[in-house]
């Protein structure tokens, strides 16, 4: 009921119609694209998401893992050493490696590093603390999340990027800037090849958009939104001008009446 006098009232100002829905339009706009004046034109907004995957194998130059005569403790060693690794992802030189293979900046790079039972909860470190307005800055940044199974030498990669072609990359700089870390390390250390761990990719997952119509949807919400809000204003403001008119009328009638009653002047 109230609806609907609200919506009879609001029809009645077609000003305020033809304003509200102007600015609404203009708001619609501002949400799914960037607007120019000069030169005059529309440029989309990042507002897609896209995510790929990869999966490293962790084993030795002779390979214990697929050797049947080597003992548990030797392969729960591996497992051990696939957490270890995956944390290492986090660190600055690791990401340093995985930026200068995907031609990024390294401090664009967000790494959420695997959750064992001694850290069943992710580390807020420096610079990477929860915030508020990670929800909005999440379509625009480049996420790598680690995960290792229990028991597994095996390292889960889930990269999202704001585009398939940048969550490919990103998974697969991941995998090859890890390794460019640990043959760095190992030549600085002299080390064997035959002491040295190996990662094997066992395969990448292409690169997938997660969030299609995103960007219609939010350019919807944000015309439903506004033109509530300015139709809302439209009808809020013509109830004071006529409120404001009213007064003026009834202030003008009670001098006139004042006028009026006022005995004339004795001559």
């Amino acid at each position: 009921m109230q609806l609907g006098m609200h919506l009879r009232e609001l029809s009645r100002l077609r000003a305020g119609l033809a304003v509200s829905f102007l600015i609404a339009v203009f708001v619609t706009l501002s949400a799914g694209y960037r607007i120019s004046v000069l030169p005059p034109g529309l440029t989309p907004r990042t507002a897609t998401v896209a995510t790929a995957s990869a999966e490293i194998l962790v084993d030795t130059r002779t390979s214990i893992a697929l050797n049947s005569l080597v003992g548990a403790d030797e392969y729960d060693s591996l497992a051990t050493r696939a957490v270890l690794l995956g944390n290492l992802i986090d660190s600055a030189p690791v990401r340093i490696d995985i930026a200068r293979r995907t031609n990024l900046d390294p401090g664009a790079i967000t790494v959420n590093a695997p959750l064992t039972p001694a850290a069943p909860a992710p580390i807020a470190a420096n610079g990477n603390q929860a915030h508020t307005t990670d929800l909005v800055k999440s379509l625009n940044q480049y996420i790598l999340s680690v995960q290792t199974p229990p028991g597994v030498p095996i390292i889960d990669i889930d990269a999202q990027a704001p585009s398939p072609a940048a969550a490919n990359s990103l998974a697969a700089g991941a995998v090859y800037g890890l390794n460019d870390y640990l043959a760095a390390i190992a030549a600085h250390k002299g080390l064997a090849p035959t002491a040295q761990l190996s990662l094997t990719p066992l395969g990448f997952t292409p690169g997938t958009v997660i969030n299609g119509g995103f960007r219609v949807q939010v350019m919807v919400l944000a015309f439903i939104f506004s033109f509530a809000l300015c139709a809302a204003a439209a009808v809020f403001m013509s109830r004071i001008r006529r409120g404001w008119r009213s007064m003026s009328a009834l202030s003008a009638d009670a001098v006139a009446s004042e006028s009026r009653d006022r005995p004339a002047p004795a001559r």
